[in-house]
């Protein structure tokens, strides 16, 4: 499992329905955004990894300017705290060779649909008290984001 993770200080995520048509499907303040790609070999095992590691990778900054707070220690402080997670299949692939990207790794669409859902379940209960939203697994999505520092961590349950 791959995931590109980035701290925001907003995004929202809308739906695109028809080319010019499009509704906003979920908002976020003060979060991260997390761009999922579950793979061929995933299991829950990988799903786990990432729901548990999602609300507290510490990468907010504490009061001394450290980035040395997760989303859980904000929930904790009393402060907003989000979490918008998009199902993006694109994440699992590879572009090491020639000049179109490969996506054989990613797992097969319905298969990825039920994981995709099975982590946002699983981040929900170990981000208890985080919003937690959701992009829409094989939908036409625009993400719109105002990245925080820039802030950006890449997440390989394989290593």
């Amino acid at each position: 499992m791959r995931a590109v993770v980035q701290r925001v200080t907003r995004a929202t995520l809308s739906i695109v329905d028809t080319p010019g048509s499009e509704r906003e499907h979920a908002r976020v303040g003060p979060s991260l955004v997390v761009l999922a790609g579950i793979e061929a070999g995933d299991t829950q095992t990988e799903l786990a990894w990432l729901a548990g590691k999602l609300p507290v990778l510490r990468i907010f900054e504490d009061d001394e300017g450290r980035m040395n707070r997760s989303l859980l220690d904000r929930v904790g402080a009393g402060e907003d705290a989000g979490l918008l997670i998009v199902p993006n299949f694109t994440v699992a692939g590879r572009a090491r060779k020639g000049r179109r990207p490969d996506f054989t790794s990613a797992k097969a669409p319905g298969e990825a649909s039920a994981m995709f859902d099975r982590l946002v379940g699983l981040t929900r209960e170990a981000a208890r008290g985080v919003d937690v939203q959701t992009g829409v697994f094989g939908a036409h999505m625009h993400v719109d984001l105002l990245n925080d520092g820039p802030v950006t961590i890449w997440l390989d349950s394989a290593g």
